[in-house]
């Protein structure tokens, strides 16, 4: 299927629907808008960090002694307080040294609160209850652009006695809803712009292109052009100067069919295999089969008669048994079978991930698979 043209019903500031050469509705597969396609180019996150001190721990806080940045962060803040601690031994254990980390978003103005995240620095065992003092969050050229504060929200706890302990989650990071402040913004004027780039989230060539004949197809041609497989150039038209809000506005609603590389990605580790909906096969004959060995040791414990001298002994009893799958046979995978189609046929083998993933590589190693095959 190629790009959608749009409807002969569509208005200048309606959302752009698409249909088919003749006006009626679209064939094939399924649309999404430009705005969950493509990124505008150089409207971004910005990630801060910054060093604190969580409080109010009960006893699960730093041990002093062997977190020092911790004792020397708590006497610089009660210094600033105007509390003398120099060569005082402190002893408390309900204080934490944390690393606050938050994301600026983009167009983000003074006063306007975000979500900061606590995570323990030293060997604090839980966070639970704990409130950060203020801690400054910098940007990554050294400026403080917000400010964090607040009680922070542990989802995972940690219970011990004498013989057992229980951990659940991750009690030592935490959260504070709204727990930030931005103090600083980062200017970026968007409505100046005279030509804007869409960045595409998954780079493709067709994709590209089918976003730039959407966008021309309902501005006007000439606005849009594909530069490469992952951005797409807008011109500002006329009619829009000065106002480049209401164009992106009206354009990232338009709906385009993403396109995709026929890909499998696996994941070894736990098994995962992921098939995309363009994966082919051509003709290949498969067949799989193992050797399985099983030992089983069942020992025994033969006693003594009674009033004997005789001592207890273990005899020990092996069962070995051997399954060499007789009953596997060639299954045979067509040429051109859909997706659904090829994992029926390889689920009728009675394999598992474990061999679904050797069996899929060895097609591949065969030139039979029409897909890349990603491992994680």
């Amino acid at each position: 299927m190629f790009w959608l043209t749009p409807c002969r019903a569509i208005t200048a500031t309606a959302a752009a629907s698409f249909c088919g050469p003749d006006g009626g509705p679209g064939r094939g597969g399924v649309t999404s808008r430009i705005k969950d396609l493509a990124d505008i180019e150089g409207v971004r996150e910005n990630q801060l960090v910054g060093y604190g001190l969580v409080v109010g721990l009960n006893g699960s806080g730093d041990t002093l002694n062997a977190a020092p940045f911790t004792k020397q962060s708590l006497q610089s803040m009660l210094e600033r307080l105007g509390v003398n601690t120099r060569g005082a031994i402190l002893r408390t254990k309900n204080v934490a040294a944390v690393m606050v980390t938050a994301n600026l978003p983009p167009f983000g103005t003074q006063g306007t609160r975000i979500d900061v995240t606590v995570s323990a620095l030293g060997d604090s065992t839980s966070l639970q209850g704990g409130t950060l003092i203020v801690t400054p969050l910098m940007g990554a050229d050294g400026e403080v652009y917000a400010v964090a504060q607040g009680s922070v929200a542990v989802i995972g706890f940690n219970a011990q006695g004498e013989a057992a302990q229980v951990v659940r989650g991750v009690p030592t990071a935490g959260r504070i809803s709204n727990g930030g402040l931005i103090e600083r913004e980062i200017p970026f004027a968007l409505n100046n712009l005279s030509t804007v780039r869409l960045a595409l989230r998954n780079p493709d060539l067709t994709t590209a292109r089918r976003v730039a004949a959407a966008i021309n197809q309902f501005i006007g041609k000439g606005v849009a052009e594909p530069l490469d497989p992952s951005s797409v150039a807008l011109k500002m038209p006329k009619g829009y100067q000065g106002n480049i809000v209401q164009l992106l506005t009206e354009v990232e609603q338009l709906r385009v069919e993403p396109d995709q590389l026929a890909k499998i990605v696996i994941d070894e580790r736990s098994g995962i295999i992921v098939m995309g909906q363009d994966v082919r096969v051509s003709t290949v004959a498969v067949a799989q089969g193992n050797l399985t060995v099983t030992i089983t040791e069942t020992p025994v414990a033969s006693q003594p008669e009674p009033f004997t001298d005789g001592e207890t002994v273990v005899t020990p009893r092996t069962e070995i048994s051997v399954d060499t799958d007789k009953n596997r046979r060639l299954a045979i995978v067509r040429e051109g079978v859909n997706l659904r189609q090829l994992v029926d046929g390889l689920n009728a083998i009675g394999v598992g991930p474990r061999d679904l993933i050797a069996i899929l590589q060895a097609i591949k190693a065969a030139g039979a698979l029409q897909a890349e095959i990603e491992v994680m």
